[in-house]
């Protein structure tokens, strides 16, 4: 088996799993159980959460445009919206900037069990099915305040137990506090942004330059990969999410734990 192969396979798996609420890392140890593969090392996470980052900025380009033209603009009114909406991002993000150093060395190393995953993703599904049957999901993006922002993003701490899914956890949280499905969707794949840059700063102090042709051929394309399959992803998520709910992926979730806590 390639590292070509295996570089398609893992970054396919990475495209697919940063977005959706189904846990990335459990995924990620999937290919290690069926086919032995092996770890591809930090660049290639590197290289694969940039191509992840890459997308969500490219599906939201006209939004990130927005919001800063109107910190820009700050006295156009019809930019307001993205004022608030900017706004409310940078304060979401406030939790995971403070916690997100201590996990740091975690992060790098990738230190992490198939049982430790498991439950994290049994727990999180249950949550996630509690938030979703008794939210009232009225409130869109706008109707937030600063302070149910700041509370989303607290929810983000859980994120960096392996298995929570980072997306998973923010839905949650945004589905507790009142926002509607899609918006709530929304507001999870834009604090993406800032997740995923910290968590490249912190991967790139592990970076090893001693690389070769080989294996710079396969960064690219774990990058172009990575990319391609998570901004269809994003698209396909946030266009289906009302019709599908969240019942598909709880369900899966419930499976997957409960397969991998036997393993």
């Amino acid at each position: 088996m390639t590292d070509y192969f295996i570089a398609i396979v893992m970054s396919v798996i990475q495209g697919l799993t940063e977005f959706l609420p189904i846990s990335s890392s459990a995924h990620l140890l999937i290919p290690s159980l069926i086919f032995g593969i092996t770890d591809l090392g930090l660049n290639f996470d590197i290289a694969v959460h940039f191509g992840t980052l890459t997308a969500v900025v490219f599906y939201f380009r006209d939004d990130i445009v927005k919001i800063f033209n109107s910190f820009y603009n700050i006295k156009d009114e019809n930019l307001a919206s993205y004022r608030k909406l900017g706004l409310f991002v940078l304060i979401a993000s406030i939790p995971a900037i403070i916690i997100g150093p201590f996990f740091s060395d975690a992060l790098i190393n990738r230190q992490v069990t198939i049982h430790s995953i498991a439950i994290s993703n049994l727990i999180f599904a249950n949550l996630l099915l509690a938030a979703y049957l008794l939210s009232k999901q009225k409130l869109s993006i706008q109707q937030l305040t600063y302070l149910s922002a700041f509370l989303i993003g607290c929810f983000q701490i859980f994120a960096f137990f392996p298995g929570a899914s980072r997306s998973g956890v923010l839905i949650t949280g945004a589905l507790i506090l009142g926002l509607n499905l899609k918006d709530g969707s929304k507001f999870a794949f834009l604090l993406a942004i800032p997740a995923i840059s910290g968590a490249l700063i912190f991967m790139v102090l592990g970076f090893n330059q001693n690389v070769n042709l080989n294996e710079i051929l396969i960064l690219t394309l774990g990058f172009l990969t990575s990319a391609f399959v998570a901004f269809f992803t994003i698209e396909f998520f946030l266009r289906f999410v009302n019709k599908i709910g969240m019942y598909p992926f709880i369900f899966y979730r419930f499976v997957l734990g409960l397969i991998l806590i036997m393993l």
